[in-house]
């Protein structure tokens, strides 16, 4: 009886591993990056919304590549200095000193009952803007740790009005430097681009929405019509939010960068682990059923081929071998496009399983939590259920 289970199920994860391959919004591809259509008539006015928190140690960084940017039209930055206990305020301000461009540093009130922090800070920001720049066609919410190249608001700003784009957003790229985030960086872009497959979020037929907030260009008017940051202000996953309430109305873009980084450190294991139980729980809806389907799917997907071939092996079962290692190799193989662009060997894809395992932990330890504490925890503030 164990044997022809273990066939079914083997051969169903295959065929799983088959349609993620053809059918699945090919989610695995990494096309031509950073990629700068022809350039506009006229170039429309924008406005950075910066939120920062305790960001003393990479501002200086990131907010200079905002202020060195080579761009034609009028462009503004507000940084949101939400509340921070470190020298985030300071760095903004010698910055403004000598910015090329204006730079206001607007210092945030505290978080109302029922907002997400990062959300109170991009609300103040767009009525700051609303009030300074009410010309300004774009708001360009950026996160504080993002090194962006020259050209990437020109690149933004052209392709959203190249497509007639509402929301125009990238994932950029994420720090790979030690060993922990080689390990689990790569397969965290992969898992985000298997759950929300880039050519759909980009249909206008499809209700699929998703965005990365780190460097993310809004139509003004659109956000406006659509209620505002106010009407998504609890939620914790704010980018992907965003997405879901703009898409019905217009076209939105997701795309990935090379050009711009984030160079936000993780050293630890740990410190991986904090950033993903914070929101892998949210992401379920705070659902057990769900999160009983997702840890068995990551396993049936990730884990049973491997398993299988060291069974086949172990009982010189060779059939399971060549069913376990079929399933393994094709999932090497669409895994080895992000580990292309992370400029890592594809042999790395071996280890996947592993690192989707890891994930799977993080995702219940983030159920534990959200049970144990009564809400997700970041940056000092703890969110109620």
């Amino acid at each position: 009886m164990l044997f022809p289970t273990l066939h079914v199920l083997t051969l169903c994860s295959l065929l799983a591993w088959f349609y993620l391959a053809l059918f699945h919004g090919r989610f695995w591809r990494v096309p031509e990056l950073d990629t700068m259509p022809p350039a506009p008539p006229a170039w429309p006015g924008v406005t950075a919304i910066v939120p920062a928190r305790d960001e003393e140690e990479v501002l200086g960084t990131a907010l200079g590549s905002l202020l060195a940017q080579n761009y034609p039209g009028e462009f503004a930055v507000i940084l949101v200095n939400d509340q921070s206990e470190d020298g985030t305020a300071t760095v903004a301000h010698e910055l403004a000193t000598d910015s090329p461009v204006d730079l206001i540093v607007l210092d945030g009130q505290p978080r109302p009952d029922g907002w997400a922090g990062k959300l109170w800070a991009l609300h103040q920001g767009q009525d700051e803007a609303a009030r300074r720049y009410p010309g300004h066609t774009y708001a360009w919410h950026t996160d504080a740790d993002i090194l962006h190249d020259p050209q990437n608001l020109r690149r933004l700003v052209s392709k959203a009005l190249a497509e007639g784009l509402v929301l125009n957003s990238q994932m950029v790229r994420l720090r790979s430097d030690t060993w922990v985030e080689r390990f689990l960086i790569p397969p965290f872009v992969f898992f985000f681009q298997m759950l929300y497959p880039f050519p759909w979020v980009n249909d206008p037929t499809r209700r699929m929405a998703a965005a990365a907030g780190g460097s993310l260009l809004v139509k003004s008017e659109t956000l406006r019509a659509a209620g505002g940051i106010a009407a998504i202000r609890d939620r914790i996953i704010d980018d992907c939010a965003l997405a879901q309430l703009l898409k019905p109305f217009g076209k939105i873009r997701l795309e990935l960068s090379a050009a711009t980084r984030s160079i936000r450190t993780y050293e630890t294991l740990s410190e991986i682990w904090r950033m993903v139980v914070r929101t892998a729980f949210v992401q379920l809806r705070h659902s057990f059923l769900l999160l009983i389907v997702a840890v068995l799917g990551m396993v049936f997907l990730y884990a049973l081929h491997p398993l299988i071939v060291v069974f086949g092996l172990a009982t010189g079962q060779y059939d399971f071998v060549a069913v376990g290692l079929t399933g393994w190799i094709i999932m090497i193989a669409l895994f080895a496009p992000t580990l292309r662009l992370y400029d890592l060997p594809a042999v790395l894809g071996v280890a996947l399983p592993v690192a989707a395992l890891l994930y799977v932990a993080m995702t219940v330890d983030s159920a534990r939590r959200y049970v144990s504490r009564h809400g997700p925890e970041w940056k000092g503030r703890r969110y109620s259920k």
